[in-house]
């Protein structure tokens, strides 16, 4: 097939590469031989180099195997930010197991589907989340749970949020102090599990779980191919002597790859915060000197608009990536002019590991694409009927992509694999197309999914909760335009008859029953909700009905 793309890469971008039949743990043996004295992690005032840090993976692996952990197992994260995280992943990885990764904004009802489908027996997880755990644990299929004290690794209460008290480890069947386990085991050989490339490595859950949530597999040869495409990129990194700002949320597939794996692949220094503060990010920029920021289009509004930003001397950023959103070229341009760093946007899917597509770093780079394929990355739009078709440049259509970093398939789902994987080619579902270039445009968000501050909030969870409100007769959540989040969440309501309410009544209760980030920042109250002739309530119809207010209000000021 053609490659236009491939004229417009970078100088010193390969098109192709050659991939090594190694484990994603290949990397992390890598950087602890070749820099061991150079620092992996800085989390808060704990410093850990490469060597302690390959010892801790090493040790907890040998703790796993000793509790049970078997090849092919599911072993679950339930963790921010911390360097608990980053050995749990290796640990997990170098047991032949698959992290499960979870958010720890979650809710008990939305981890207990997690932990079931995946019949997850064993979690790591952060002390303050243990409650939420023990509530449903016996619900599931737990028989281990490993609790990481953040303080023992140097946050402040403030950061951790953990509370006083100490799980009385003693007089629980089955939970375990992560770090008494790492001084158990410390000192031993790494375990001996032969992995495979073909070997399953991570379960990352995506999608709504109302609507047919999915278990994406994701191999280790696929993680490798995606680091490597990823590094390829970079045509001026270097090993060894690199320092990323990791704040992205590790637990995120985007965050995994450019704020975990691939600062670990360059041997670099990950300044690890568990959430983005911008004085707290500004301070540790003026401290450590980053080179690179992955980050999400909040963020760079956020240090963009920071009026004090110039005094922490943030010139030491070089290159920055932008997910997860849409980036203004207002805030783009203002972020460049501060930092004289580049911001490349790009574009992936779980399904995808994630990353298929980025502007070029330093070469052209055209606003309002999401770039060119990664090298081995082919990428065509075919027609929305029947998926058959191949359009021409400039027709919209449906993004295929076909590589070496596309999925496995579907966790227990072997017909929504065949669906979605066709002759190799994976159905993103996005609208798309492609220039005369070979830059890619994604004209539409994956069916009604809404993306606010860099998350993947999946409305029809928020309509479930809605509709559980007594005095709600029906409802419905739509994703609205927003300048710091991207989007943002608004609640259109109808009340039963007789019924009253007020915007901050329907909000406790959405905040009660939902993680935070997909609690609605406005609750509109309607007569009606607009309806197709099935009876089907039109979402995107909601939707344009905001916009279009919005526009004739600014209008009319």
């Amino acid at each position: 097939m053609e490659t236009p793309w491939l004229k417009n890469y970078e100088d010193g971008v390969p098109s192709s590469l050659v991939y090594p039949r190694v484990p994603l743990t290949h990397f992390l043996k890598q950087a602890a031989t070749s820099f061991p004295q150079n620092l992996a992690m800085v989390f808060a005032e704990k410093k850990i180099s490469y060597r302690e840090l390959k010892e801790k993976a090493d040790a907890l692996a040998n703790a796993l195997i000793a509790l049970g952990v078997k090849k092919e197992e599911r072993v679950a994260l339930l963790l921010p930010n911390s360097p608990p995280y980053v050995i749990g992943y290796y640990a997990i990885l170098q047991t032949g197991a698959m992290v499960v990764n979870l958010n720890p904004l979650a809710v008990e009802r939305e981890l207990l589907y997690f932990l079931n489908h995946a019949e997850v027996r064993t979690i790591i997880l952060a002390e303050p989340l243990f409650s939420r755990i023990a509530n449903i644990a016996p619900l599931s299929s737990l028989e281990n749970i490993l609790v990481a004290c953040l303080r023992n690794w140097g946050a402040t209460p403030k950061l951790s949020g953990e509370k006083k008290d100490l799980i009385p480890f003693n007089v629980r069947k089955g939970v375990y102090s992560l770090e008494s386990l790492l001084d158990q085991h410390a000192q031993q050989n790494p375990p001996e599990v032969e992995l495979q490339p073909e070997d399953n490595a991570l379960l990352q859950y995506t999608g709504a779980i109302t609507d047919g949530i999915k278990g994406v597999v994701l191999t280790h040869a696929n993680l490798v191919a995606n680091t490597l495409q990823i590094l390829s990129w970079v045509v001026r990194s270097r090993p060894g002597k690199e320092t990323f700002v990791s704040v992205l949320p590790f637990f995120h597939v985007y965050g995994m790859a450019v704020a975990m794996n691939m600062p670990i692949s360059l041997a670099s220094t990950m300044v690890i915060s568990p959430r983005f503060e911008v004085k707290t990010a500004l301070q540790a920029i003026k401290r450590y000197r980053p080179t690179f920021f992955p980050g999400v289009p909040p963020m760079f509004v956020a240090l963009s608009q920071e009026k004090d930003a110039e005094k922490y001397n943030i010139s030491c950023l070089r290159v920055c990536y932008s997910g997860g959103a849409p980036l203004s070229l207002e805030i783009l341009d203002d972020f460049e002019k501060l930092t004289g760093a580049r911001i490349t946007e790009g574009y992936g899917l779980a399904e995808a590991s994630p990353a298929t597509h980025c502007n070029p770093i330093f070469g052209k780079r055209k606003l309002g694409s999401v770039g060119l394929p990664y090298p081995d990355t082919l990428a065509q739009i075919v027609d929305l009927e029947t998926g058959r078709e191949v359009l021409p440049p400039g027709e919209v259509g449906e993004l295929c992509i076909k590589g070496p970093q596309v999925m496995k398939g579907y966790w227990k789902m072997p017909e929504e694999t065949a669906n979605t994987i066709r002759d190799g080619w994976l159905y993103t579902g996005d609208i798309a197309r492609m220039d005369e270039d070979g830059y890619f445009y994604i004209l539409d968000l994956k069916k009604d999914m809404i993306i606010a501050g860099g998350f993947n909030i999946y409305p029809k969870d928020i309509d479930q909760v809605l509709a559980e409100h007594p005095k709600v007769a029906e409802a419905i959540a739509v994703g609205i335009p927003d300048r710091y989040r991207g989007e943002t969440v608004k609640a259109c309501v109808v009340l039963k008859p007789g019924q009253s309410a007020t915007e901050e009544e329907i909000l406790d209760f959405c905040r009660k029953n939902l993680a935070k980030y997909k609690v609605p920042t406005h609750v509109e109250f309607r007569l009606a909700l607009p309806k197709s002739p099935s009876g089907k309530i039109l979402r995107r119809m909601l939707r344009q009905e905001t916009i279009d207010t919005e526009r004739k209000k600014a209008t009319e000021r």
